[in-house]
């Protein structure tokens, strides 16, 4: 009991004491609260973890305080401890307490580090609060927490107004998926009577075939009520429509970009899903959404990571695009498959991520991928993590032997399941799913390629420039070459080198141990995970529980697919090795001819499909004409005209008649009181 306890609070502790104490703490007692407190928080989540995968720890809720008792509506602040919370601990903790130290080496030049701390470790109370909630209004608090705290960290730079703008974005388009999630908890109140998640969830099979009247329609109560939760886990989880925000989030340091997309924030949604699974179960129309929207999902940011320069952009449209997978995975009911790839992918993920800031560190802040090149004889550590990062997430395995990387397991158990439900929407899913695996392996190798491999293109970049003739400052913005135009082609028409090996005089150079040893850690867990808990979350039922809702048939279905299902996953992966070998190491003519070749293609998907164009067309022009609109005619034409602007007009001309009437002269004051006396008698008679 006391345990859970330390593990939520700790990191508010942490955030509170360094927020408050902030510069007056010093950068090293701040860095070292928040991080002392999150290794605690990881230390004592271990053991419950696996005290539920060994079956000895049983599900329990913790009192914290009564909260609210209002009519009918009365729940309190209570910390639900099962299964489902205990895997989610580990994932955030852990990942959260690496993060916190490899920002010891990745912030160390920065002036706000008690700040960018606090914040961190606010981020992870939120969350913690999120994963260990017993009623909806308190996943709410924590909900609305991560958004709030990842605002802060997405426009920690405030003084960049691209980041400013990416975390306005990543608000705004928060709160267009709130809205649904918002309205699925008071409809969910106003069905059940309850926002007790046990007491919903038990109510929820007897609710299935009722209808409700909804926008002058007779639906589904379950399809609406699912319907609207998930469209508050598209906005959180960065789902096809609500996604445009993500690759944005780039913005942040990069530590903040591993905690955002790898533990944290954008795998709320998944979890959500997965906790209100029996809800879910009643509610057909509600999975098949979830389940095409995650396919669609999983291709649609698969094929724009093909294109992007930016190593975060990257790795960001993975993360959108391995959320895919999840989410159709809840979907066709496999929530077991869905939360082992959130499991194995905060490793990897976290991994990629870190391993992309260790590269930026090394190249001086420089984060196009043209202007890197044959790094890995200057950065082996590095290259090394990231290479199991990307042996992990492109899924490589021998099935004959069941080993492999991290996401052999689970993202092919994902795919198998979806082609094991036999529906069409799992099929779909299952070719949305083994497309997007080629892709993954295309431009996970392309990244690794265009980084490590080849000759060094570091003389063109303006940011290696700066770091030769000006020392190591902070480096001013540059502009790459236009990319919409040039394409692939641009990687092999830079300007040339000043120096023979193209270096201009900079050689990249490892990070400090604060980083490494975090990349070391989580490259054992992007290695080992999956093939260390694959049984317990595919395979046993009693590790899940009543955590979340378990379909023991589809798993049996799952292993019984024919041979050539399992195998699809590994073909396209080696076919999307050699496609990146051929384009980036064999002949590296070919992108910019492709590009040359299909140049609308190319600018479509580079384009991320007109999402941003077409929404800046549809919403923010409209919006900012309005508000012109009201800001012009009605603040400033009326309300400003005849409201204080009038007053005063009439105050003004006011003052000036007064002012000529106040003479001084006895006789104009003898005038005046004549008129008065005048003026009454006349009234009097009258």
């Amino acid at each position: 009991m006391q345990s859970i306890l330390l593990i939520v609070f700790l990191p508010l502790l942490a955030a509170v004491v360094a927020g408050l104490g902030n510069r007056a703490l010093g950068n090293t007692v701040a860095k070292s609260l928040t991080t002392g407190a999150l290794f605690i928080s990881c230390a004592l989540s271990w053991p419950i973890f696996l005290g539920f995968l060994n079956g000895t720890a049983e599900a329990h809720v913790v009192p914290v305080l009564l909260w609210v008792q209002s009519g009918t509506l009365s729940f309190d602040w209570a910390l639900r401890v099962d299964t489902l919370t205990a895997v989610m601990l580990v994932v955030i903790t852990s990942v959260s307490a690496l993060v916190h130290l490899y920002s010891w080496g990745y912030m160390d030049e920065d002036p706000d580090q008690p700040r960018f701390f606090a914040y961190l470790s606010l981020f992870t109370f939120a969350m913690l609060m999120l994963v260990t909630a017993d009623n909806l209004v308190q996943m709410f608090f924590g909900w609305e927490g991560v958004g709030l705290a990842s605002y802060l960290l997405i426009g920690f730079w405030f003084k960049k107004p691209s980041a400013n703008k990416a975390a306005i974005k990543a608000f705004v388009v928060n709160r267009v998926g709130d809205l649904g999630f918002m309205l699925g908890i008071f409809g969910t109140f106003l069905v059940f009577q309850t926002t007790s998640i046990p007491e919903i969830l038990a109510a929820a099979p007897g609710m299935s075939g009722s209808s409700v009247g909804f926008l002058g329609m007779r639906l589904q109560t379950m399809d609406v009520l699912c319907i609207l939760l998930f469209i508050g886990a598209m906005g959180k989880s960065a789902q096809l429509g609500l996604h445009t925000w993500l690759p944005d989030a780039m913005e942040g340091p990069t530590p903040v970009s591993a905690l955002i997309h790898a533990a944290t924030m954008v795998t709320a949604g998944v979890f959500m899903v997965c906790r209100l699974s029996p809800m879910f179960e009643t509610a057909p129309v509600a999975l098949g959404m979830v389940t095409f929207i995650g396919a669609a999902t999983c291709f649609f940011a698969a094929t724009i990571g093909t294109t992007q320069w930016d190593i975060k952009r990257v790795i960001a449209y993975s993360t959108c695009s391995q959320l895919g997978y999840m989410f159709f995975a809840a979907g066709v009911g496999a929530y077991g498959a869905a939360m082992f790839h959130l499991f194995t992918h905060a490793f990897f993920k976290a991994l990629l991520f870190l391993g992309a800031g260790s590269v930026i560190h090394a190249m001086h802040h420089e984060q196009d991928m043209r202007y890197y090149g044959a790094l890995r004889k200057h950065i082996p550590f590095t290259f090394w993590a990231m290479m199991a990062g990307t042996l992990a997430i492109t899924g490589v395995g021998v099935y004959w032997l069941h080993a492999g990387f991290a996401g052999f397991h689970s993202k092919d158990a994902i795919l198998e399941v979806a082609f094991a439900r036999g529906t069409e929407l799992g099929t779909f899913a299952f070719w949305m799913g083994a497309i997007a695996a080629l892709l993954t392996s295309f431009y996970s190798w392309r990244l690794m390629f265009l980084t490590f491999w080849g000759k060094p293109r570091w003389a063109a970049s303006e940011h290696i420039q700066h770091a030769v003739h000006h020392g190591h400052d902070e480096p001013e913005e540059h502009n790459p070459p236009a990319q919409e135009d040039a394409g692939d082609e641009a990687v092999h028409h830079v300007p040339s080198p000043e120096h023979g090996d193209g270096t201009a005089g900079y050689h990249p150079h490892e990070s400090p141990l604060t980083m490494l040893v975090p990349l070391g850690l989580l490259t054992l867990g992007a290695i080992f995970a999956g093939w260390v808990f694959s049984h317990a979350f595919l395979d046993d039922p009693a590790f899940w529980g009543d955590s979340i809702f378990y379909n023991e048939a589809l798993i049996h279905q799952m292993h019984a697919v024919p041979l050539w299902v399992k195998l699809t996953a590994t073909i396209v992966m080696l076919l999307g090795l050699f496609g990146a070998w051929l384009a980036y190491i064999r002949d590296t003519s070919i992108p910019g001819k492709f590009v040359e070749q299909f140049s609308l293609l190319h600018n479509f998907v580079y384009r991320k499909w007109y999402f941003d164009e077409l929404y800046d067309l549809i919403f923010v022009k409209p919006a900012f004409w309005f508000g012109r609109q009201f800001w012009k005619r009605g603040d400033v034409g009326l309300i400003d005209r005849f409201g204080p602007d009038g007053a005063a007009w009439v105050v003004a001309k006011g003052s000036v008649a007064a002012k000529k009437m106040q003479s001084g002269y006895l006789y104009s004051y003898a005038l005046v009181m004549l008129l008065g006396l005048v003026a009454a008698v006349t009234w009097v008679l009258m």
